[in-house]
């Protein structure tokens, strides 16, 4: 499941720093907890990790929706720092802005406004003039179907229908139905992987277009295989991309290392990263204490400093640097990480297909500066 892999990477991180000599000279431990796609269970599993068992830093959720009340109602009051590598909801940097986060918390990847304005690119470039729009009912769905459809209209096209579904239904015929009113020539699907599978395959079987654009979620083998890789070779989607170089080479190499296969799936660069920046900021702070994490995350991240990189080796140095009294910059999984004022980052996105054997292929890269001239653009 992609919950499952999401949690491997952060495990690994942890391996990685044990292996290096530990967190402060002693074993880091690693509490996984699954939210089950609920809000409450999200907050009550945080609270107990919290309040039971003496956790300063916390990494995640996955879904906004649950980060969200785990951030106002556990993490801020409990001054916890807590860094997420896959909410990516604007509703964050609005908290943020208005001092609700109090600076604790951090997130490893792009907002979903360039997201959507990036789909909406794509959707101009294949002459897709009515799209229809089926979103997960969340923060993180409403705000990338918002941000999508305010780049089509920007760009002279139409959204036909914007249809909201609730998770783990076993059918999602009358949302799919819905968004089938107008005759729209494409579909728009933010979802997760099971649930975008039966409304996929119900889309098809109601005769909707195959011009498909998936959101970052669905870049999962699990997804595809359910779907039926022939019904998915016209679709595009989007992801966070990785950018080249050593830092990224020394993580895909560990993961193969430990799981046997290539990184491929969202969030695994983004989980490991936000894993590390805690470790080492734990390590730079010289305590483990939630503000003392905080106070820390830009500076081992930022520029300046030596770069250490993924892996048992790269967190073997920054300690010994850290150790004599030196500055380190992780430059990460996903490459350098410098978080803004209020926790995010920017970065590039990869742009992803279907082959006909199934295999997920990469179509085209957006550069970070590529997004930028075209936010600049709507800010016009």
């Amino acid at each position: 499941a992609i919950g499952s892999a999401i949690g491997d990477a952060g495990q690994l991180a942890v391996d990685h720093m044990n292996e290096a000599g530990g967190l402060l000279e002693c074993n880091a431990a690693y509490r996984l907890r699954d939210d089950q796609g609920q809000p409450s269970v999200g907050v009550d599993a945080a609270k107990s990790l919290v309040e039971i068992e003496g956790v300063e830093a916390l990494l995640g959720a996955i879904q906004s929706g649950i980060t969200m009340p785990i951030l106002t109602a556990v993490t801020v009051p409990e001054k916890v720092t807590q860094i997420s590598c896959c909410s990516s909801a604007p509703s964050f940097t609005q908290l943020a802005m208005e001092g609700g986060t109090e600076g604790y918390f951090f997130r490893t990847l792009p907002t979903v406004r360039p997201q959507g304005f990036v789909m909406a690119a794509l959707a101009k470039e294949r002459n897709y003039e009515k799209t229809a729009v089926i979103y997960v009912n969340s923060d993180y769905g409403l705000s990338l179907a918002k941000a999508f459809q305010e780049g089509v209209e920007a760009g002279g096209g139409t959204v036909s229908t914007m249809v909201p579904y609730n998770q783990e239904q076993a059918s999602y015929r009358a949302e799919v139905t819905e968004a089938l009113r107008g005759d729209p020539d494409s579909l728009f699907l933010v979802a997760f992987p099971a649930d975008g599978a039966t409304a996929m395959r119900e889309w098809i079987s109601l005769g909707g277009a195959q011009n498909i654009l998936l959101s970052n979620a669905l870049r999962a083998s699990e997804f595809v295989e359910a779907v039926g890789a022939q019904y998915l070779t016209k679709a595009v989607g989007i992801d966070n991309a990785q950018v080249a170089g050593p830092s990224v080479d020394a993580f895909n190499a560990s993961w193969e290392e430990a799981f046997g296969e290539k990184p491929n799936g969202p969030g695994l660069h983004t989980m490991y990263d936000a894993a590390a920046v805690v470790l080492l900021a734990a390590e730079a702070a010289g305590t483990y204490e939630g503000t003392a994490i905080r106070d820390k995350v830009r500076e081992i991240t930022g520029p300046g400093g030596e770069t250490v990189y993924p892996g048992a080796e790269g967190f073997r140095r920054a300690k010994e640097v850290l150790k004599g009294g030196g500055k380190i910059s992780y430059v990460g999984a996903t490459g350098p990480i410098v978080f803004d004022e209020y926790g995010d980052v920017t970065g590039p996105y990869l742009i992803w297909g279907v082959g006909e054997d199934g295999s997920l292929t990469e179509v085209d890269t957006w550069t970070v500066e590529r997004v930028t001239e075209l936010m600049a653009k709507d800010a016009k």
